[in-house]
């Protein structure tokens, strides 16, 4: 129900696991240091996982060759929110609007062990980015006080959620009903000091990819 992360996780296209492999790092800084094991024998596996750059990277293979408009580049990382234990996710930025051949993916231990990807498990997560718009903005650091509107819509959610924690907390049957306040997620600003925008979105469902 929290409606930041579940907007995150739909915000890109998820690549998944052809197939089930495990890694293990001996701690080791070298190339051999990771063995990969697959589930069953792959004569595919070393075209899809490697270990690359060594230092406890793992390199996995998206197999696509991506092409964006001009100035939109694609964001590569692991799927938001979905934490594996013993290897992180790196993130890369890729010019996908120029580039003639792939990226890979890549992950890091974060200690000498084993991790297993099941088939099926997203290991990469793409998100197009107009990232030459990013350049453009300047970041701006101002009080409360120059924006009075920003301001009394601020207090007046404060004194709202303040009051709903405390009545929840004291047992109010009517706030243990409600369980969680809904402004952000319904796009309502409290006491009623504005107009809800009419961009808010509380789902998202992109396209799936089609062949052609």
């Amino acid at each position: 129900r929290c409606l930041p992360l579940s907007m995150a996780n739909t915000t890109g296209w998820e690549i998944l696991c052809p197939f089930t492999f495990t890694a293990d790092w001996n701690g080791g800084p070298s190339q051999d240091d990771i063995t990969i094991t697959p589930e069953r024998p792959n004569p595919h596996l070393h075209h899809f996982v490697t270990s690359h750059f060594s230092r406890g990277v793992l390199t996995l293979h998206p197999q696509y060759l991506f092409r964006t408009p001009p100035g939109w580049g694609m964001l590569a990382g692991g799927a938001p929110n979905h934490v594996k234990d013993g290897i992180q996710p790196l993130v890369g930025l890729i010019e996908t609007d120029w580039l003639p051949f792939p990226f890979t993916m890549n992950w890091i231990f974060t200690r000498p062990g084993k991790v297993t990807f099941q088939k099926g498990e997203p290991f990469c997560f793409i998100t197009p980015f107009e990232h030459r718009k990013v350049e453009t903005f300047q970041p701006v650091i101002r009080t409360m006080e120059s924006n009075p509107n920003m301001k009394g819509q601020y207090e007046a959610w404060l004194k709202a959620r303040s009051d709903f924690n405390s009545r929840l907390a004291s047992g109010d049957p009517d706030a243990a009903r409600e369980a969680w306040q809904r402004f952000y997620f319904k796009g309502e600003i409290p006491e009623a000091l504005g107009a809800a925008p009419a961009t808010h979105t509380n789902k998202r469902r992109l396209k799936s990819p089609r062949v052609g």
